[in-house]
């Protein structure tokens, strides 16, 4: 076994970021799939080759020491000129990439995600895909952490100067009712006469949601607040009363369409931009690529099939 104790590796600087970012040793571990132990040694090794104790362990949550704070910019710095190492290394067989984290919104887990898999891996053979599916907030948390490569989500505001961003697809937010609610009089007043299953203020889309009603001035009957898509939409179904959702959500949770409608939002249009997101030069063109590709699957799998159940949708829900 080589000997490591005393040396600065770059395992050792990840370690420490995971554990700077997270300010625990063991949710660091998971995320790095490592085991507690062994980051908490890593930890001991940087300390001891740097002279300088980086982390208080002994506060709860863990905090950086003034060195620790210093040293953090250094070794951020480092694992960016790795992964541009990496990555230039990779760029004239992006085929050889041996490792990609890929982040998307659960909108995307039923049809999307396992085509685009599909494809990616047809045309990289040599590289281990690791998918990590939720909230898009939390996918941003982690694209921001390194914990993540590339991901899919929706546009939350965020911007950076290494943020790559390619634009996706945009989608108006539209109401989901139960079946034979038509609203055709007065669609205002049919939804306001409802309860709203509306989405947590918890999540981004959420809050989105809860703003625009908000500036507007618009005051619902809102009873429920879940979040999750399959919840709430079960119960539009059961006919509990009618959501906010997007077209995306809406088809997710395809199992309850039979029983409920879309209709369009008798307010303030407001939509939503799905991008593709990454670290800016680190991955060369794969990004370009996967958005590219992502764009023509959303147009077939997506797009299409939506425009053709709801055609006042067509002009609304655009691929960029």
């Amino acid at each position: 076994m080589v000997e490591t104790a005393g040396r600065i590796t770059l395992w050792g600087v990840e370690v420490f970021v995971a554990a700077a970012d997270e300010r625990s040793i063991s949710v660091a571990a998971r995320r790095l799939g490592a085991s507690p132990s062994s980051v908490s040694q890593q930890l001991t090794n940087l300390e001891a080759a740097l002279g300088a104790t980086l982390l208080d362990r002994s506060a709860r949550p863990m905090d950086l020491t003034p060195a620790g704070a210093l040293f953090l910019k250094r070794a951020q710095a480092i694992l960016n000129e790795a992964e541009q190492a990496r990555a230039e290394l990779a760029l004239g067989a992006m085929s050889q990439l041996s490792r990609l984290r890929l982040g998307m919104i659960e909108d995307f887990d039923a049809d999307v995600t396992p085509r685009l898999l599909s494809e990616l891996a047809g045309d990289m053979p040599s590289t281990r895909f690791l998918l990590e599916t939720g909230a898009s907030h939390r996918l941003h948390d982690q694209l921001d952490a390194r914990a993540l490569d590339v991901i899919i989500a929706a546009d939350t505001g965020a911007s950076a100067d290494w943020m790559e961003v390619h634009a996706l697809m945009e989608e108006p937010f539209v109401a989901a009712v139960p079946k034979g609610v038509s609203g055709a009089d007065d669609p205002a007043q049919t939804l306001r006469d409802l309860p709203l299953v509306q989405y947590t203020a918890r999540h981004h889309m959420g809050r989105v949601i809860s703003d625009h009603l908000a500036r507007q001035n618009i005051h619902l009957n809102n009873r429920f607040e879940l979040d999750s898509y399959h919840a709430i939409m079960a119960m539009v179904a059961a006919g509990a009363g009618w959501t906010i959702i997007t077209p995306l959500g809406y088809f997710h949770a395809q199992r309850f369409r039979a029983r409920t409608t879309l209709m369009k939002l008798p307010f303030a249009p407001i939509s939503r931009r799905i991008n593709l997101t990454a670290r800016e030069g680190v991955l060369g063109k794969l990004p370009q690529d996967m958005a590219d590709r992502a764009r023509r699957i959303l147009t077939e799998m997506v797009v299409e099939p939506a425009a053709t159940s709801y055609p006042w949708l067509r002009d609304k829900l655009v691929v960029m």
